[in-house]
């Protein structure tokens, strides 16, 4: 069955459409004008603001043109990540996708579920003509994902509405009421290289097969860095058998688990034996260790032909350390709110060639305070190395408000549809509302949605009947605002 064909169709087939749009984070352009075509095509006030967000107006239904206006709200770009093996263009192609059981999925690549699910629903009210809905005042915001520049530019006195729907949350028995800020961390310095030592074999170290996952989200779940794990192979390898390294590149985008990490080295032909037999151990020790949550990972080697450069052994030994010295993971837990992290770090990106020396970090944090501490921390760890580091991007958490109208209406709404009390609660990822909040102070707002699994990853999966879950109740919450 295709995906256009499960109910509700309209919002499928709206998230279908969006699916055949290039959307990356900060090339937006298409999307963009999609969105622009979609509100004008509707006949509906349209327009954009300076930064690319757009704006979609449409008054209320009839018997509900005077109730209060509602803002909906979701983001346009989508994370792009694939599997090493897969042939696909995303600034091309469409979104394969495919139905299995009671979940869509997409074939090697990131679905766009998020928030493409959430977009496809506010498409769905904008083009109905049968839902009773408020005043609808729809934001679809750009770059969530690398830096929410889309919401950290939206400018005070666009939106007339005081209460705003955000359809980002990523399980369906879920009502969000707050979240974490986040900083970029980037370290980077001069590459230095020297010639590669003679009497020797070189090869490919292959670090693949881990989950993955939103470094936000999922970080609770001990899941596998990809960079750590290959940090900590080469640290293994370094003096005993004089490794040398040319290449490192693993991770992409800061706010994805690392999967995969690739190296290029060179081991002294009379250390080949050994080098193999110590390999071949340390690699099954760490896939033990992570056998229960991440039990695809592998760590292979092949032979390749020499690089004519390698890694100063300056350069080497100091990089090296710095990234098994940078903290990554959980720093600190909430506590006042069980089971929700406040602090974090995701080691996200290595690039180590002739070209460029960088390391992207993505630190999270319900506390600015802490945020910044943990992002000190890391330069600390990246400085003596010869590191620059750079700062940037940073953004406020989202302060829970637990007994706002809008939340206990919500919530009540839930249990009266459900039979069971929804679960309230703050995240540990980087929504757009508590940075919507400083230019419009005093708005009421509360987050939703249906559930997904696996997001910034190509294990990407959105579940069918929680779709139409969020979909109903968003219908029946939108008619007692």
């Amino acid at each position: 069955m295709s995906v256009r064909n499960i109910d509700p169709k309209v919002l499928w087939n709206h998230f279908a459409d969006l699916n055949a749009v290039p959307r990356a984070s900060k090339k937006e352009e298409e999307v963009i004008q999609f969105m622009m075509d979609f509100g004008n095509g509707l006949g509906l006030k349209t327009f954009k603001d300076e930064v690319g967000n757009v704006f979609i107006i449409k008054p209320g239904s009839k018997g509900f043109e005077d109730r209060p206006i509602v803002i909906m709200q979701g983001h346009i770009d989508m994370v792009h990540q694939k599997n090493s093996d897969v042939d696909f263009d995303f600034a091309t192609q469409g979104i394969d996708m495919f139905i299995e059981g009671d979940w869509v999925k997409a074939k090697g690549t990131t679905l766009g579920s998020d928030n493409g699910i959430g977009v496809a629903m506010i498409m769905a009210l904008l083009s109905s003509s049968d839902i009773d809905h408020p005043p609808l005042e729809a934001l679809f915001t750009i770059d969530e994902e690398t830096g929410m520049t889309g919401a950290l530019g939206l400018k005070g006195g666009i939106l007339e509405g005081r209460i705003m729907v955000n359809l980002d949350t990523e399980d369906d028995d879920e009502i969000t009421i707050g979240c974490a800020g986040g900083i970029d961390v980037t370290a980077f310095r001069t590459p230095a290289m020297e010639s590669t030592p003679s009497e020797t074999t070189a090869f490919k170290i292959t670090v693949n097969g881990l989950n993955g996952g939103h470094s936000g989200m999922d970080i609770i779940k001990g899941l596998g860095n990809a960079n750590k794990i290959m940090n900590r192979m080469l640290w293994k390898m370094r003096e005993s058998f004089g490794l040398r390294i040319s290449e490192v590149t693993g991770g992409g985008l800061r706010n994805a688990i690392p999967r995969e990490s690739f190296s290029k080295v060179c081991v002294p032909n009379d250390q080949l034996e050994n080098w193999k037999k110590e390999f071949t151990s340390v690699a099954s020790t760490i896939k033990n260790e992570y056998s229960s949550n991440d039990s695809g990972l592998s760590i292979e080697f092949e032979e390749i032909e020499n690089s004519s450069e390698v890694i100063s052994i300056e350069a080497q030994d100091s990089i090296l350390s710095a990234i098994y010295s940078s903290f990554n993971g959980i720093y600190r837990m909430s506590p006042d709110i069980p089971d929700l992290v406040q602090t974090s770090n995701n080691l996200a990106k290595v690039t180590i060639t002739s070209e460029k020396f960088e390391i992207l970090c993505l630190t999270r944090s319900s506390l600015d305070s802490e945020k910044f501490d943990l992002a000190n921390a890391l330069s600390a760890s990246f400085e003596p190395a010869g590191f620059s580091i750079d700062l940037s991007g940073s953004y406020p958490g989202w302060t829970p408000a637990p007994k706002s109208d809008l939340v206990e209406m919500m919530r009540k709404l839930y249990v009266e549809m459900f039979e069971e009390e929804p679960n309230v609660m703050a995240c540990h990822a980087g929504l757009e509302c508590g940075i919507l909040s400083t230019n419009y102070p005093g708005m009421d707002m509360i987050s939703f949605g249906p559930n997904i699994r696996g997001a910034h990853s190509p294990d990407e999966k959105c579940q069918i009947s929680s779709v139409k879950k969020s979909w109903d109740y968003l219908l029946e919450g939108l008619k007692r605002i």
